[in-house]
């Protein structure tokens, strides 16, 4: 009996023989070294068994699985790991499908050990290159089986940790595989993305979690390497690094959906990290891909709640901040349109306290509050976007911002929906705070291209309303675009300091550009300052920002001309403080006072004049002495000190322009145009940007054209447009139109039923009536050319052309050639 089975073994085939050699008899022992190298070396020599030596290890592996004797299964998948590093020939296809084929029975089985063992031995394989492509080979199964994996809830803390690792780095390992095989089921596909992305994240968030707990030191050092939130993040880096231009949406939709499904945007600090991951890894050309998808994902979800719309345009911040220059990609003004869109929907909201129209107190107040945060966000990460710009896109930025605040009765359909004058008092702010995140840091050394007669002429308008909050963004937005240097810091304080070397202003000599730009917008730039400082409602704020931006325009714009008009400008702003006409309160004459004391002051010592120097500090130490709520050390601070009256501002106390042009006059300057007072030229412009309702504007456009009419002096004065007018002209129309469709229905009937000579001779007695009046014209029009040969006189003593043919004419020598 024992010589038939030692017969029987002996018959066996020689692989199967190696094979079994290498499995000791006590697995503890673990695998046979020596009988492992002769079946390596079988297996190279005669790669053609190599498959059958796969198919024989399976086969052995799935009993041993069946009879729980762990120890050989570890054994054999250690022989299948050697086998496969050593063996790169032509058949190594077939020796895998038998590998993958024993990894899937580990990965079914139940046992967290079997689990972990196969997943090492499949990320093992997925390092190797194989030198042959294969046309069939799927890892569904492996997707789905380690995305699973990713979110065990074992119950021992360790264990599930383990499982979870093993999960990721199943997952790295069927990325490394495929990512780069065309021939290879496309692992970009979303039914793939949308296993794996959602696996990752969720190992990402859970490793958030444990680390929230903070642990000590020593514990942290020890578990770094071990961290299944480590191991995540350099999984998900090296996916996204790996995404092509056309793989990008299918790897962010999944974040962004995973995002929404557990509510991860309020939180905002999750939402903001799984970005700058996304941001930091992907190729730089491809970032404004990631970008447009948050702008499509925010437009979605419009509805949505202000903290959820706040979550989204706090990571368009941190994103494009991260993609700088390449962020915005080709359609710049589309990104500013969607971000414009979201404030105005905002405003719409906090107005109106529902995102569907039906008003719901309750939440009212919580809305209103979310919907301002939002609203600064959005403004924040308007600026964020601008700042990666270069110069000539941020003007166009600008304009694009400019077009789009709504201006009552000039650009009705810009109004906001259904929130009234107050919502479009609202979005007016809201664009003009957006300009100032715009052109914050602007710098341009051709003023006249960057700030075109389209943009800056709104702006100026915008100055002139009775509304200080948007007087005060308009100064800060000019500000901005003037402040080339770096010197706005500087005038930040209103004061009259004896020597402004301390200020250490930068100041470069104007260019040929700078000299254009002044002489085409300079006297728009005064009058507005004028009209500026008139304004009742101004606080101490408007005025250090008045002060700031001649200070800007003196070091930055201005040659000799300028300097003149600036200085004529200062001297007007003293006889409005003086002028009693205007009705001004006594802290708006205190305060211009003192900002032409502050100005004249800085421009003094800009000029370097002694003589013009020691006037102005004369007459400002006679102020300090009596009358200091002259200054602006008195005016400008929280309590300022101001007079009862004014009536008694005259003498040393006042600068005296006749002093000023004198002093000047010696060094040079226009003394003509320094003698002749400051008077701003008042436009309808400045009317119209008072307006108060859109009933107005059309009174004063009736009355703007009666004015430019040419036959003006024949029109009687424009008639008053008001309510009861355009109540009576309603009320008037609609007898008008009973009228007006009553005419019309006889004309329908005379042609339905008179007959037809009734209406050719009607027709053709129109026809003449048209023929008469264009003869009439044409004998008006047309004269006959004036002749050479003279005039000949009528029988009446007058005057008339005679027609002579042209061959008849006689010409000058000088005509004829």
């Amino acid at each position: 009996m024992t010589a038939v089975c030692g017969c029987c073994g002996a018959l066996r085939p020689r692989y199967k023989r190696l094979v079994d050699n290498i499995f000791p008899e006590d697995p503890e022992d673990g695998l046979v070294k020596a009988n492992m190298e002769k079946l390596t070396f079988y297996a190279l020599s005669a790669p053609e068994k190599l498959d059958r030596i796969g198919a024989y290890l399976s086969e052995r592996l799935s009993r041993d699985v069946a009879r729980h004797r762990y120890g050989y299964v570890c054994i054999a998948m250690e022989a299948l790991d050697q086998l496969l590093m050593a063996c790169h020939c032509q058949s190594i296809n077939l020796f895998v499908e038998s590998f993958l084929k024993m990894v899937r029975k580990l990965l079914e089985s139940d046992k967290p050990n079997l689990q972990i063992l196969g997943t090492n031995s499949f990320v093992k394989f997925a390092n190797i290159e194989e030198d042959t492509a294969s046309y069939h080979r799927s890892y569904d199964f492996f997707v789905s089986r380690f995305s699973e994996m990713c979110h065990s809830s074992y119950e021992d803390p360790d264990i599930r940790t383990k499982i979870r690792m093993a999960g990721i780095k199943g997952l790295q390992g069927v990325v490394r595989k495929t990512v780069n095989d065309e021939l290879q089921a496309n692992i970009w596909d979303p039914q793939h993305m949308d296993k794996i992305v959602p696996s990752l994240l969720f190992n990402l968030q859970s490793g958030e979690r444990t680390e929230s707990r903070s642990p000590s030191p020593l514990q942290a050092s020890e578990k770094e390497k071990e961290s299944p939130m480590e191991l995540t993040e350099r999984c998900f880096r090296e996916l996204l690094g790996r995404a092509a231009y056309g793989n990008i949406k299918n790897a962010v939709t999944p974040v962004l959906m995973h995002l929404d499904n557990h509510s991860l945007w309020e939180g905002k600090s999750f939402a903001v990290r799984c970005f700058k991951i996304i941001m930091y890894s992907i190729q730089s050309q491809h970032s404004h891909l990631v970008i447009q998808q948050l702008l499509g994902h925010l437009d979605a979800n419009s509805k949505n709640s202000a903290t959820v719309r706040a979550g989204i345009v706090e990571v368009l911040l941190e994103a494009a901040a991260i993609a700088a220059s390449g962020s915005v990609g080709p359609t710049v003004l589309e990104v500013f349109n969607t971000l414009l869109r979201q404030l105005r929907l905002s405003v719409d909201y906090e107005l109106t306290g529902t995102y569907d129209g039906n008003t719901n107190i309750g939440t009212k107040i919580i809305k209103a509050h979310e919907e301002r945060q939002l609203q600064e966000a959005v403004i924040r990460t308007i600026g964020s976007f601008a700042n990666t710009l270069p110069t000539y896109q941020r003007s166009e930025v600008m304009l694009f911002i400019m077009g789009k605040i709504p201006v009552p009765g000039v650009h009705p359909a810009l109004t906001s929906t259904g929130s009234g004058p107050e919502g479009t008092r609202m979005i007016q702010i809201m664009l003009l705070k957006s300009l100032v995140q715009v052109t914050a840091g602007f710098q341009t050394t051709n003023m006249l291209t960057a700030l075109p007669s389209s943009f800056l002429e709104p702006l100026l308008s915008f100055s002139l309303t009775e509304d200080p909050e948007v007087r005060l963004l308009v100064l800060q937005i000019l500000l901005s675009l003037i402040d080339r240097h770096d010197n706005r810091p500087k005038f930040a304080n209103i004061s009259s300091i004896s020597d402004i070397s301390m200020l250490k202003l930068k100041v470069d000599k104007c260019s040929r550009q700078d000299n254009l730009f002044m002489k085409k917008h300079g006297q728009q730039l005064y009058r507005h300052i004028y009209l500026g400082c008139k304004e009742q409602s101004s606080g101490r704020q408007h005025y250090e920002s008045l002060f700031a931006l001649l200070g800007l325009l003196s070091v930055e714009l201005a040659n000799e001309e300028v300097v003149v008009d600036l200085i004529r400008l200062a001297l007007a702003l003293q006889d409005l403080a003086l002028s009693t006409d205007e009705g001004l309160p006594v802290y708006t004459r205190c305060a211009v006072h003192a900002l032409a004391a502050a100005y004249l002051n800085l421009i003094c010592q800009l000029t370097t004049v002694p003589a013009f120097c020691q006037h102005i500090h004369e007459v400002i130490e006679v102020r300090q002495k009596n009358t200091p709520y002259l200054l602006p050390e008195d005016v400008f601070v929280d309590n300022p000190k101001l007079a009862s009256s004014l009536e008694k501002v005259e003498g040393d106390v006042l600068f005296l322009q006749s002093k000023i042009t004198e002093v000047l006059g010696g060094s040079g300057y226009n003394t003509e145009r320094l003698a002749t007072p400051y008077v701003p030229q008042y436009t309808d412009e400045d009317r119209l940007s008072k307006r108060k309702s859109i009933g107005e504007t059309i009174s004063l456009q009736v009355e703007v054209e009666s004015r430019n009419s040419p036959e003006k002096e024949e029109r009687t004065p424009a008639e008053e447009i008001t309510f009861e007018t355009l109540k009576n002209a309603i009320v008037d129309s609609v007898g008008m139109e009973e009228q007006e469709r009553e005419r019309r229905r006889q004309v329908v009937e005379k042609f339905q039923k008179a007959p037809f000579e009734e209406i050719a001779a009607h027709c053709g007695a129109r026809a003449s009536m048209l023929q008469s009046k264009l003869n009439q014209i044409f004998e008006i029009t047309i004269r006959p050319p004036p002749s050479p040969s003279g005039t000949i006189s009528s029988g009446y003593g007058q005057s008339q052309s005679r027609s002579v043919p042209i061959y008849e004419m006689k010409f000058p020598d000088l005509c004829v050639y």
